[in-house]
Protein backbone atom coordinates (compact mmCIF):
# COMPACT_ATOMS: atom_id res chain seq x y z
CA UNK A 1 0.00 0.00 0.00
CA UNK A 2 2.55 2.39 0.88
CA UNK A 3 4.07 1.73 -2.43
CA UNK A 4 0.95 3.02 -3.98
CA UNK A 5 0.77 6.29 -2.00
CA UNK A 6 4.35 6.86 -2.90
CA UNK A 7 3.71 6.51 -6.53
CA UNK A 8 1.00 9.07 -6.56
CA UNK A 9 3.13 11.59 -4.09
CA UNK A 10 5.88 10.80 -6.19
CA UNK A 11 4.44 11.35 -9.76
CA UNK A 12 2.98 14.77 -8.48
CA UNK A 13 6.63 15.93 -7.21
CA UNK A 14 8.04 15.06 -10.36
CA UNK A 15 5.70 16.38 -13.32
CA UNK A 16 5.22 19.86 -12.22
CA UNK A 17 6.96 21.50 -15.06
CA UNK A 18 7.62 20.34 -18.18
CA UNK A 19 10.71 17.58 -18.06
CA UNK A 20 10.68 16.93 -21.41
CA UNK A 21 12.24 20.36 -21.82
CA UNK A 22 14.89 20.15 -18.92
CA UNK A 23 17.76 18.81 -18.10
CA UNK A 24 20.92 19.47 -15.81
CA UNK A 25 24.54 18.71 -14.60
CA UNK A 26 24.76 14.83 -13.14
CA UNK A 27 21.81 14.91 -10.65
CA UNK A 28 22.16 18.65 -9.86
CA UNK A 29 20.16 21.21 -9.53
CA UNK A 30 20.13 24.93 -11.79
CA UNK A 31 18.18 27.51 -10.83
CA UNK A 32 16.25 29.80 -13.91
CA UNK A 33 15.45 33.32 -13.24
CA UNK A 34 12.29 34.20 -11.59
CA UNK A 35 9.94 34.36 -14.67
CA UNK A 36 5.84 35.49 -14.18
CA UNK A 37 3.90 32.40 -13.37
CA UNK A 38 1.96 30.50 -16.33
CA UNK A 39 -1.67 29.43 -15.91
CA UNK A 40 -1.74 25.54 -15.18
CA UNK A 41 -1.87 23.82 -18.50
CA UNK A 42 -3.21 20.14 -17.38
CA UNK A 43 -2.43 18.90 -21.17
CA UNK A 44 0.97 19.64 -21.14
CA UNK A 45 1.42 18.57 -17.51
CA UNK A 46 0.28 14.87 -18.77
CA UNK A 47 1.76 14.81 -21.80
CA UNK A 48 5.27 15.97 -20.51
CA UNK A 49 5.14 13.50 -18.18
CA UNK A 50 4.52 10.27 -20.38
CA UNK A 51 6.62 11.33 -23.54
CA UNK A 52 10.22 10.99 -23.96
CA UNK A 53 13.36 13.17 -22.80
CA UNK A 54 16.39 13.94 -22.58
CA UNK A 55 16.59 14.25 -19.08
CA UNK A 56 15.05 12.30 -15.96
CA UNK A 57 13.28 14.91 -14.03
CA UNK A 58 13.03 14.63 -10.36
CA UNK A 59 11.08 17.48 -9.07
CA UNK A 60 10.80 20.84 -8.89
CA UNK A 61 11.40 23.32 -5.71
CA UNK A 62 10.42 26.78 -7.01
CA UNK A 63 12.65 27.50 -9.80
CA UNK A 64 14.99 24.87 -9.37
CA UNK A 65 14.74 21.92 -11.39
CA UNK A 66 16.07 18.64 -9.69
CA UNK A 67 17.36 16.26 -12.90
CA UNK A 68 19.37 13.60 -14.23
CA UNK A 69 21.43 14.27 -17.13
CA UNK A 70 21.61 11.62 -19.90
CA UNK A 71 24.20 10.93 -22.20
CA UNK A 72 23.53 12.91 -25.84
CA UNK A 73 24.92 11.68 -28.98
CA UNK A 74 24.13 13.64 -32.11
CA UNK A 75 25.71 13.92 -35.59
CA UNK A 76 24.80 16.44 -38.40
CA UNK A 77 26.32 17.68 -41.27
CA UNK A 78 27.06 20.80 -40.23
CA UNK A 79 28.12 20.52 -36.41
CA UNK A 80 30.18 17.00 -37.55
CA UNK A 81 29.67 13.78 -34.93
CA UNK A 82 29.22 14.91 -30.86
CA UNK A 83 28.66 13.01 -27.76
CA UNK A 84 27.98 15.35 -24.53
CA UNK A 85 25.47 15.15 -21.45
CA UNK A 86 22.29 16.55 -22.17
CA UNK A 87 22.99 19.19 -19.29
CA UNK A 88 24.81 21.27 -21.44
CA UNK A 89 21.60 22.91 -22.81
CA UNK A 90 20.52 23.72 -19.12
CA UNK A 91 16.85 23.31 -19.62
CA UNK A 92 16.65 24.16 -23.25
CA UNK A 93 17.95 27.53 -22.63
CA UNK A 94 21.19 27.18 -24.29
CA UNK A 95 22.92 26.26 -26.58
CA UNK A 96 26.19 23.73 -27.21
CA UNK A 97 28.10 22.71 -30.32
CA UNK A 98 25.38 23.90 -32.47
CA UNK A 99 22.10 22.20 -31.55
CA UNK A 100 19.68 23.03 -28.92
CA UNK A 101 16.69 21.09 -27.78
CA UNK A 102 13.19 22.30 -29.57
CA UNK A 103 11.07 24.22 -27.20
CA UNK A 104 7.56 24.29 -29.55
CA UNK A 105 6.49 23.62 -32.67
CA UNK A 106 6.02 20.23 -34.48
CA UNK A 107 9.95 19.31 -33.23
CA UNK A 108 9.18 20.12 -29.41
CA UNK A 109 11.72 18.23 -26.88
CA UNK A 110 13.86 17.34 -30.15
CA UNK A 111 17.65 18.27 -30.39
CA UNK A 112 17.81 20.28 -33.60
CA UNK A 113 20.68 22.12 -35.54
CA UNK A 114 20.45 25.22 -35.05
CA UNK A 115 21.83 26.65 -38.61
CA UNK A 116 19.08 24.29 -40.04
CA UNK A 117 19.69 20.79 -41.44
CA UNK A 118 19.07 17.07 -40.54
CA UNK A 119 20.09 15.67 -37.24
CA UNK A 120 20.77 12.19 -36.54
CA UNK A 121 19.52 11.46 -32.82
CA UNK A 122 21.01 8.19 -31.29
CA UNK A 123 21.01 9.49 -27.25
CA UNK A 124 20.09 7.74 -24.70
CA UNK A 125 16.88 9.21 -23.79
CA UNK A 126 14.70 8.21 -20.83
CA UNK A 127 12.84 5.56 -22.33
CA UNK A 128 16.15 3.98 -23.60
CA UNK A 129 17.57 3.92 -20.20
CA UNK A 130 14.68 2.29 -19.02
CA UNK A 131 14.62 -0.04 -21.34
CA UNK A 132 18.58 -0.95 -20.77
CA UNK A 133 17.04 -1.19 -17.06
CA UNK A 134 14.40 -3.57 -17.78
CA UNK A 135 16.67 -5.62 -20.02
CA UNK A 136 18.98 -5.89 -16.94
CA UNK A 137 16.43 -6.89 -14.59
CA UNK A 138 15.40 -9.49 -17.33
CA UNK A 139 18.52 -10.93 -17.40
CA UNK A 140 19.22 -10.98 -13.96
CA UNK A 141 15.86 -12.58 -13.19
CA UNK A 142 16.81 -15.52 -15.22
CA UNK A 143 20.17 -15.67 -15.43
CA UNK A 144 19.50 -16.16 -11.33
CA UNK A 145 16.93 -19.02 -12.17
CA UNK A 146 19.26 -20.67 -14.36
CA UNK A 147 22.20 -21.10 -12.38
CA UNK A 148 19.85 -22.68 -9.61
CA UNK A 149 18.31 -24.93 -12.10
CA UNK A 150 22.05 -25.97 -12.97
CA UNK A 151 23.02 -26.57 -9.01
CA UNK A 152 20.04 -28.35 -8.09
CA UNK A 153 18.44 -29.84 -11.60
CA UNK A 154 15.84 -32.39 -9.62
CA UNK A 155 14.88 -30.72 -6.50
CA UNK A 156 12.05 -28.25 -5.84
CA UNK A 157 11.77 -25.20 -7.01
CA UNK A 158 12.32 -22.38 -4.10
CA UNK A 159 12.67 -18.36 -3.77
CA UNK A 160 12.89 -16.51 -7.22
CA UNK A 161 12.24 -20.17 -9.33
CA UNK A 162 9.23 -20.91 -7.24
CA UNK A 163 7.54 -17.53 -8.44
CA UNK A 164 9.05 -17.71 -12.39
CA UNK A 165 8.48 -21.38 -13.31
CA UNK A 166 4.86 -21.36 -13.00
CA UNK A 167 4.37 -18.28 -15.08
CA UNK A 168 6.74 -20.16 -17.30
CA UNK A 169 4.77 -23.67 -17.16
CA UNK A 170 1.43 -21.67 -17.68
CA UNK A 171 2.22 -19.79 -21.01
CA UNK A 172 4.16 -23.03 -22.08
CA UNK A 173 1.32 -25.78 -21.57
CA UNK A 174 -1.82 -23.34 -21.52
CA UNK A 175 -0.85 -20.96 -24.23
CA UNK A 176 1.60 -21.78 -26.47
CA UNK A 177 1.37 -25.39 -27.10
CA UNK A 178 -2.31 -25.17 -28.01
CA UNK A 179 -2.11 -22.07 -30.14
CA UNK A 180 0.77 -22.70 -31.87
CA UNK A 181 1.11 -26.78 -32.32
CA UNK A 182 2.98 -29.28 -32.53
CA UNK A 183 6.18 -27.13 -33.53
CA UNK A 184 5.88 -24.92 -30.06
CA UNK A 185 9.30 -25.41 -28.95
CA UNK A 186 10.79 -23.72 -31.51
CA UNK A 187 9.03 -20.56 -30.87
CA UNK A 188 8.56 -20.73 -27.00
CA UNK A 189 11.65 -19.24 -26.63
CA UNK A 190 10.52 -15.87 -28.09
CA UNK A 191 7.25 -15.87 -27.12
CA UNK A 192 8.56 -16.10 -23.59
CA UNK A 193 11.09 -13.46 -24.28
CA UNK A 194 7.67 -11.36 -25.81
CA UNK A 195 5.61 -12.17 -21.98
CA UNK A 196 8.16 -11.03 -20.08
CA UNK A 197 9.71 -7.85 -21.76
CA UNK A 198 6.49 -6.54 -22.03
CA UNK A 199 5.32 -7.52 -18.29
CA UNK A 200 8.03 -6.65 -16.44
CA UNK A 201 8.56 -3.31 -18.36
CA UNK A 202 4.86 -2.59 -17.69
CA UNK A 203 5.73 -2.80 -13.95
CA UNK A 204 8.74 -0.83 -14.07
CA UNK A 205 6.68 1.67 -15.80
CA UNK A 206 4.31 2.19 -12.80
CA UNK A 207 7.27 2.85 -10.40
CA UNK A 208 8.25 6.26 -9.85
CA UNK A 209 12.01 6.07 -9.08
CA UNK A 210 14.61 6.06 -12.09
CA UNK A 211 15.95 4.26 -13.22
CA UNK A 212 11.96 2.85 -13.83
CA UNK A 213 9.00 5.21 -13.63
CA UNK A 214 9.70 5.63 -17.74
CA UNK A 215 6.37 5.34 -20.39
CA UNK A 216 8.32 2.82 -22.29
CA UNK A 217 5.52 0.31 -23.51
CA UNK A 218 3.67 3.56 -24.32
CA UNK A 219 5.75 4.57 -26.53
CA UNK A 220 4.34 3.36 -29.94
CA UNK A 221 7.58 3.18 -31.34
CA UNK A 222 8.65 0.14 -28.86
CA UNK A 223 5.14 -1.65 -29.68
CA UNK A 224 6.14 -1.45 -33.50
CA UNK A 225 9.02 -3.04 -33.09
CA UNK A 226 7.56 -5.37 -31.09
CA UNK A 227 4.60 -5.95 -33.37
CA UNK A 228 7.22 -5.96 -36.52
CA UNK A 229 8.98 -8.94 -35.09
CA UNK A 230 5.87 -10.90 -34.39
CA UNK A 231 5.03 -9.93 -38.31
CA UNK A 232 8.57 -11.37 -39.51
CA UNK A 233 8.81 -14.38 -37.62
CA UNK A 234 4.79 -15.12 -38.54
CA UNK A 235 5.40 -14.76 -42.29
CA UNK A 236 8.68 -16.07 -42.52
CA UNK A 237 7.21 -19.45 -40.81
CA UNK A 238 4.22 -19.82 -42.86
CA UNK A 239 3.84 -22.52 -44.55
CA UNK A 240 2.32 -23.05 -48.67
CA UNK A 241 -1.13 -23.87 -47.01
CA UNK A 242 -1.10 -20.26 -45.07
CA UNK A 243 -0.40 -18.43 -48.56
CA UNK A 244 -2.63 -21.04 -50.24
CA UNK A 245 -5.39 -19.56 -48.31
CA UNK A 246 -4.42 -15.61 -47.80
CA UNK A 247 -4.31 -15.72 -51.49
CA UNK A 248 -7.02 -18.03 -52.97
CA UNK A 249 -9.53 -18.88 -49.93
CA UNK A 250 -11.02 -22.16 -50.65
CA UNK A 251 -14.46 -22.16 -50.66
CA UNK A 252 -15.13 -18.16 -51.69
CA UNK A 253 -17.27 -17.94 -54.44
CA UNK A 254 -15.34 -17.08 -57.59
CA UNK A 255 -17.09 -13.72 -58.37
CA UNK A 256 -15.48 -12.39 -54.98
CA UNK A 257 -11.87 -13.80 -56.64
CA UNK A 258 -12.37 -12.60 -59.91
CA UNK A 259 -12.58 -10.41 -61.97
CA UNK A 260 -12.05 -7.95 -58.28
CA UNK A 261 -10.19 -10.04 -55.70
CA UNK A 262 -11.97 -8.82 -52.54
CA UNK A 263 -11.19 -11.80 -50.94
CA UNK A 264 -7.26 -11.69 -51.42
CA UNK A 265 -7.02 -8.32 -50.53
CA UNK A 266 -9.23 -8.68 -47.18
CA UNK A 267 -6.50 -11.87 -46.61
CA UNK A 268 -3.45 -9.78 -47.70
CA UNK A 269 -5.03 -6.61 -45.24
CA UNK A 270 -5.53 -8.90 -42.46
CA UNK A 271 -1.93 -9.64 -42.58
CA UNK A 272 -0.68 -6.45 -42.40
CA UNK A 273 -3.51 -5.16 -39.50
CA UNK A 274 -2.83 -8.24 -37.32
CA UNK A 275 0.61 -6.88 -36.05
CA UNK A 276 -1.02 -3.57 -36.32
CA UNK A 277 -3.57 -3.96 -33.72
CA UNK A 278 -1.00 -5.54 -31.75
CA UNK A 279 0.75 -2.17 -31.96
CA UNK A 280 -1.98 0.05 -31.23
CA UNK A 281 -3.32 -2.32 -28.79
CA UNK A 282 -0.66 -2.13 -26.19
CA UNK A 283 0.22 1.35 -27.06
CA UNK A 284 -3.47 2.60 -26.04
CA UNK A 285 -4.00 0.95 -23.07
CA UNK A 286 -0.35 1.62 -21.25
CA UNK A 287 -0.87 5.29 -22.17
CA UNK A 288 -4.35 5.34 -21.39
CA UNK A 289 -3.31 3.86 -18.23
CA UNK A 290 -0.74 6.61 -17.25
CA UNK A 291 -2.98 9.33 -18.83
CA UNK A 292 -5.90 8.67 -16.26
CA UNK A 293 -3.59 8.73 -13.21
CA UNK A 294 -2.17 12.37 -14.27
CA UNK A 295 -5.64 13.00 -14.83
CA UNK A 296 -6.30 12.89 -11.24
CA UNK A 297 -3.17 14.30 -10.34
CA UNK A 298 -3.87 17.37 -11.94
CA UNK A 299 -7.07 17.61 -10.01
CA UNK A 300 -5.36 19.25 -7.22
CA UNK A 301 -3.64 22.22 -9.19
CA UNK A 302 -6.59 23.29 -10.80
CA UNK A 303 -8.63 23.64 -7.49
CA UNK A 304 -5.59 24.72 -5.75
CA UNK A 305 -6.15 27.79 -8.38
CA UNK A 306 -9.49 28.47 -7.24
CA UNK A 307 -8.81 27.75 -3.35
CA UNK A 308 -5.81 26.02 -1.15
CA UNK A 309 -8.80 24.73 1.41
CA UNK A 310 -10.43 22.92 -2.04
CA UNK A 311 -7.22 21.67 -3.44
CA UNK A 312 -6.39 20.11 0.36
CA UNK A 313 -9.77 18.15 0.13
CA UNK A 314 -9.81 17.34 -3.47
CA UNK A 315 -5.94 15.69 -3.19
CA UNK A 316 -7.62 13.12 -0.20
CA UNK A 317 -10.06 11.73 -3.24
CA UNK A 318 -7.31 11.85 -5.94
CA UNK A 319 -4.86 10.00 -3.94
CA UNK A 320 -7.42 7.86 -3.41
CA UNK A 321 -8.54 6.94 -6.98
CA UNK A 322 -4.94 7.33 -7.59
CA UNK A 323 -4.24 3.97 -5.36
CA UNK A 324 -7.20 2.26 -7.22
CA UNK A 325 -5.93 2.93 -10.61
CA UNK A 326 -2.12 1.68 -9.88
CA UNK A 327 -3.87 -1.46 -8.44
CA UNK A 328 -5.83 -1.74 -11.57
CA UNK A 329 -2.93 -0.88 -13.48
CA UNK A 330 -0.51 -4.20 -12.07
CA UNK A 331 -3.51 -6.12 -13.41
CA UNK A 332 -3.35 -4.46 -16.93
CA UNK A 333 0.52 -4.67 -17.16
CA UNK A 334 -0.24 -8.36 -16.79
CA UNK A 335 -3.01 -8.56 -19.14
CA UNK A 336 -1.52 -6.48 -22.11
CA UNK A 337 1.34 -8.73 -21.82
CA UNK A 338 -0.16 -12.10 -22.11
CA UNK A 339 -3.02 -10.86 -24.76
CA UNK A 340 0.27 -9.89 -26.98
CA UNK A 341 2.12 -12.85 -26.02
CA UNK A 342 -1.20 -15.39 -26.88
CA UNK A 343 -2.61 -13.32 -30.13
CA UNK A 344 1.02 -14.18 -31.37
CA UNK A 345 0.81 -17.41 -30.58
CA UNK A 346 -2.05 -17.90 -32.63
CA UNK A 347 -1.14 -15.78 -35.46
CA UNK A 348 2.01 -18.17 -35.76
CA UNK A 349 0.14 -21.15 -35.08
CA UNK A 350 -2.49 -20.43 -38.39
CA UNK A 351 0.73 -19.50 -40.61
CA UNK A 352 2.10 -23.25 -39.50
CA UNK A 353 -0.84 -25.51 -39.34
CA UNK A 354 -1.26 -27.50 -41.87
CA UNK A 355 -4.24 -28.45 -44.00
CA UNK A 356 -5.68 -31.69 -42.96
CA UNK A 357 -7.52 -32.46 -45.60
CA UNK A 358 -4.62 -32.48 -48.00
CA UNK A 359 -2.60 -34.76 -45.34
CA UNK A 360 -5.48 -37.40 -45.20
CA UNK A 361 -5.19 -37.27 -49.61
CA UNK A 362 -1.59 -37.75 -49.10
CA UNK A 363 -1.62 -40.22 -46.67
CA UNK A 364 -4.86 -42.41 -48.88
Amino acid sequence: MMLFILNSGLNMAWSQEHPAQESTQSVETHENSPEPAEAFNPGDFIFDHIKDAHEWHLATIGHTHVTIPLPVIVYSKNNGFNVFMSGKFKHGHAEYKGFRIETSGAKKGKIVDTAGGYVLDLSITKNIAAMIFGFCVIMLIFLTVGKAYHRNPVSAPSGLQSWVEPIIIFLRDDVIKPSVGPSYERYTPYLLTLFFFIWINNILGLIPIPPAGANLTGNIAVTMVLAIFTFLITNISANRNYWKHTLNTPGVPLWLKLPIPIMPLVEVLGVFSKPLVLMIRLFANITAGHIVVMGFITLIYIFAQMSAGLAYGVSLISIAFNVFITFLELLIAFIQAFIFTFLTSIYIGLAIAEDHHEEKKEHA
